[in-house]
């Protein structure tokens, strides 16, 4: 790549990827005490252990990874390795969808049935988005293969909006994980989407 003709439309992903990056340290260092692999460090996903430290570090791949997908210049100068990466991706989405739909279905009834309820439907949203993302490159349609993989990738930072959100002081005030995570849940895939679906829209009309 020549960095000289580099200009604001190639420096803004980057910034992106680069914060997605720190924030995806952030998250995932949070999580490193599931790494102890113990009953008293795992609690209730001690039975499902490995299927969690699958989800957590597949899903930790897929933020990674995403942002690349949509940087046109990576896209334009290496069209193979955007391929790749691209499978790389989905597979990192897949082994982390499936392993969230086995703890949806298990460990997060332990919580409640709101909460369970949430988690079934933002990962069968994601499992569904890229999915199509996939199908319509397969068909090259890719103008639709961009549109979805955006949807997927919406859906994949949901994860990572909603677990920092937990974390804030003012939003745990308003009550106990169980009451609000469900909500925290919804709120942190399906506001963006909307929000691109009206941006998306209001484009085709231009």
């Amino acid at each position: 790549m020549n960095f000289k003709n580099w200009g604001t439309a190639d420096i803004l992903p980057v910034l992106f990827w680069l914060s997605i990056f720190v924030l995806t340290y952030i998250f995932m260092h949070g999580a490193d005490h599931f790494l102890e692999l113990t009953p008293e460090a795992l609690g209730k996903y001690f039975p499902f252990k490995w299927i969690l430290i699958a989800h957590i570090t597949a899903g930790g791949g897929a933020l990674v990874l995403g942002p690349l997908q949509f940087w046109k210049r990576f896209q334009q100068n290496s069209w193979k390795l955007h391929r790749i990466l691209g499978i790389l991706y989905l597979l990192a989405v897949l082994t982390s969808s499936l392993s969230a739909l086995v703890l949806a279905y298990t460990t997060a009834y332990a919580v409640n049935g709101p909460y369970a309820f949430s988690v079934q439907v933002w990962v069968s949203v994601w499992i569904i988005s890229t999915f199509i993302a996939y199908r319509s490159a397969l068909k090259l349609k890719f103008k639709l293969h961009k549109e979805w993989m955006t949807r997927s990738y919406i859906v994949t930072v949901a994860f990572l909006i909603s677990g920092l959100l937990l974390k804030m002081p003012f939003i745990q005030k308003l009550g106990s994980f169980e009451d609000i995570s469900p909500s925290l849940f919804w709120f942190g895939w399906a506001v963006p989407l909307f929000v691109y679906e009206v941006i998306l829209s209001a484009s085709r009309k231009s």
